[in-house]
């Protein structure tokens, strides 16, 4: 009795069937493949404004107030400004010396995106000497 594939010597097919594993690694391959999230190529760019001179702008030799209100209204020195005119303050007390102090104190009403957007852009700008405002009154939450 002779196996099917085998010798007519009657000794079994030595080889191994690989078409069934062949067949599940490329369904594996076509399921990963369509899983995997299509790729954004998407360059974030703050475009100029348009704003007014940095130069006219009173910055603090010694401290700066940062702050933020319920309606996510950015203020420096209680004078309301632009994500782009901070950074060009920050970039401004970046190039005094001694650099002066930045205290930020954000509202508790603020949206967070608000707060995080401010805290990149501190980020981004390099500053050094900074410090929150206000975190006792959070102490209750």
């Amino acid at each position: 009795m002779a196996m099917s594939g085998g010798s007519d010597d009657g000794e079994p097919m030595l080889d191994l069937n690989v078409t069934p594993l062949i067949d599940v690694m490329l369904v594996l391959l076509i399921m990963f493949i369509i899983t995997i999230p299509p790729q954004t190529h998407a360059v974030k760019i703050d475009l100029p404004t348009n704003t007014p001179p940095v130069d006219n702008v009173v910055v603090d030799p010694v401290k700066n107030k940062l702050t933020t209100d319920a309606a996510g209204t950015i203020l420096w020195n209680g004078t309301p400004i632009s994500p782009v005119q901070l950074r060009q303050y920050l970039d401004q007390t970046k190039r005094m010396t001694p650099e002066p102090e930045l205290q930020f104190e954000p509202d508790s009403q603020t949206r967070y995106l608000v707060i995080d957007n401010v805290l990149a852009i501190i980020k981004r700008s390099g500053v050094t000497k900074m410090g929150f405002v206000g975190n006792e009154r959070y102490g209750n939450f």
